[in-house]
């Protein structure tokens, strides 16, 4: 269970540009980058974590699946709420952190939320992204997306559907947030981290709300405090790297948000710069 905790709100504090070069020819690629002018360090989206119990990765499997070995040498089965590889996040003889459900009728009474690489904790529970990034966006905290009278959570438009609409009357704002736990090689954290035919359709979509005059957003939430910074993992995926530029191209705006993570709370308090390469 976690619950969050408010802390200050704050409205129009920072702004931001997109900076382009523009190639000469076509085959010549553009150089995006999105650049972020103030410090909001101390701005803090609080999720407390509670009961949590620590233990030692044993393994992943079947996607959903992680057997842990706790500290008092029992060996469980704890649902793993992440769909992606979890590459540099699921490595046997990691340290773990679980929470308890505290309901014996579940099948699998604890939820895999942490991970400690060697560096810093990790959250991969995917769930507490979208559950930050609501808690945020109604607060005010990003003050990009700040200002709106309504936040709604899970709106579809089109043949999709998003994960934040943000609305004063038909003043509309559709969000789709991303939970991005890969470091790449060149330090930077990336997304995805596995092909993602699912996460190219809901960028499609967002140039069609575009299109339709509204705005639209991709809020990348980092629950991890290394890395130097966000991009698409075109190494992994080209062809959403590919469909996310031509989305920023088609009006979609792009935010990219790290959090401090620890086994008591999980703190979203800095927007981070994205780069397109």
């Amino acid at each position: 269970m976690f619950r969050s905790v408010s802390k200050l709100g704050i409205r129009n504090l920072s702004r931001s540009i997109f900076i382009k070069n523009n190639a000469k020819n076509r085959e010549d690629r553009c150089d995006w980058k999105f650049i972020v002018l103030c410090d909001l360090s101390w701005l803090i989206n609080l999720v407390e974590l509670s009961p949590t119990i620590f233990g030692t990765l044993v393994k992943r499997y079947k996607r959903f699946l992680a057997d842990v070995e706790l500290d008092d040498g029992t060996v469980i089965t704890a649902h793993c709420p992440n769909t992606g590889r979890m590459t540099t996040c699921a490595e046997a003889g990691y340290r773990v952190v679980l929470s308890d459900s505290d309901n014996p009728k579940r099948k699998y009474r604890y939820t895999w939320e942490l991970v400690h690489n060697g560096n810093c904790w990790i959250c991969v529970n995917t769930g507490r992204a979208n559950e930050m990034a609501f808690e945020a966006v109604s607060k005010g905290w990003i003050p990009e997306l700040a200002g709106y009278e309504d936040v709604v959570r899970e709106q579809k438009f089109g043949n999709s559907r998003f994960d934040l609409l943000l609305k004063t009357g038909d003043k509309l704002c559709y969000v789709e947030v991303k939970n991005v736990t890969l470091l790449a090689e060149d330090g930077m954290v990336a997304f995805p981290d596995a092909v993602t035919e699912r996460g190219r359709k809901h960028l499609n979509e967002l140039i069609e709300v575009v299109r339709a005059r509204h705005r639209a957003a991709m809020l990348f939430v980092i629950p991890r405090a290394d890395g130097t910074g966000f991009r698409a993992a075109h190494e992994i995926d080209p062809k959403y790297a590919a469909a996310l530029k031509d989305a920023v191209e088609g009006g979609v705006e792009v935010y990219a948000w790290q959090a401090d993570v620890s086994p008591t709370d999980i703190k979203l308090n800095r927007p981070v710069s994205v780069e397109f390469v």
